[in-house]
């Protein structure tokens, strides 16, 4: 790792100043994932925003998981680089007929070539949040899923903290359209680090139910699996999802519904969950995207009190984490 990361680490780690056990009473009961590491404040999926999202002691760091065309699996949030990196500029010839550029084209040796961005639109260059940091700012790449696992398992020891990871693989059709079983690859990294079982501290997640329902059932996973939902009419599935997955990972507005007199109502979704067995973790939490919500508080408080859910994905780990302490 370059050394202006591990200054970086130790820089966080030194100023962090909530301990583990002053949080580990409230995060027994409700989840805090960091959403591609600490990603409102450092770009999306770098060793930067994971280092920080560690400081900020969540239960889990998330891992959105790509091949390479070597088969490494590459830790960015789509199968295209050109909306997180200076591909363009770099491979200006490498894009595909649909005018992207694909993680799957190129090597890791030339990803890591690569300086990563926050998040931009690859057609008009627009920086998505424009508060965040600055697009094109800093010397932040992109790495491999193995070197994230190292970083977070060495802080683990060094530090007695004992945080987990939260990968998901990423359009796995696509890996197979294309020649690759990024499932399969993934669970055998997974197993040569230790994460076999629902006691590892790794909760394995994808937004593909035939993929999951494989891992599980194909495959003989013992992994704590979440069912993505995307789609509201998905939630009519919850029998079928809760014979191979331990929970479900829907978008937070599924489970709001509107407000009555100042006061939230929600679906049935959470409880129709739980009757089944499944927890559930809602996603996004975003303190700069906050919606119909009047505050950050508010979002965190409805959805993590009001409707129970267990957990949630944030960019913002340690404004939840500030929410939950006060209650």
């Amino acid at each position: 790792m370059k050394l202006f990361s591990l200054s970086l680490i130790f820089l966080i780690l030194c100023s962090c100043k909530t301990s583990e056990k002053q949080i580990s009473k409230t995060m027994e009961k409700k989840i805090v994932v960091a959403h591609r590491g600490a990603s409102g404040y450092v770009p999306e999926h770098t060793m930067e925003a994971k280092a920080m999202a560690y400081a900020m002691h969540p239960d889990y760091i998330e891992q959105d998981l790509v091949l390479s065309k070597d088969n490494v699996p590459v830790v960015i949030h789509d199968i295209h680089l050109d909306e997180v990196t200076n591909v363009a500029e770099v491979f200006p010839d490498r894009k595909r007929k649909d005018e992207r550029y694909y993680v799957i084209d190129f090597t890791f040796e030339e990803i890591q070539q690569l300086k990563v961005y926050e998040r931009f639109d690859h057609k008009t260059g627009k920086q998505f949040y424009p508060n965040r940091f600055p697009k094109g700012k800093g010397n932040f790449r992109l790495h491999s899923f193995q070197q994230e696992i190292e970083l977070i398992q060495g802080l683990n020891q060094s530090t007695g903290n004992h945080i987990g990871i939260y990968p998901e693989i990423k359009d796995p059709a696509f890996h197979h359209e294309n020649g690759k079983d990024i499932v399969k690859i993934t669970l055998e990294i997974l197993s040569e680090y230790g994460y076999k079982t629902k006691a590892d501290k790794c909760i394995f997640q994808c937004f593909d139910a035939k993929e999951l329902e494989r891992i599980r059932k194909d495959l003989k996973s013992d992994l704590f699996l979440i069912q993505l939902i995307e789609f509201p009419e998905e939630t009519k599935n919850l029998q079928h999802f809760a014979t191979y997955a331990d929970g479900i990972g829907p978008w937070y507005k599924q489970i709001i519904d509107k407000k009555v007199d100042d006061k939230w109502q929600f679906t049935s979704l959470v409880e129709d969950a739980h009757k089944l067995g499944l927890k559930v973790h809602a996603y996004t939490f975003r303190a700069d995207q906050l919606g119909d919500f009047s505050s950050f508080e508010e979002h965190v408080n409805t959805l993590l009190f009001e409707a129970n859910i267990d957990g949630c994905f944030t960019d913002f780990p340690d404004k939840v984490i500030k929410v939950l302490e006060e209650n």
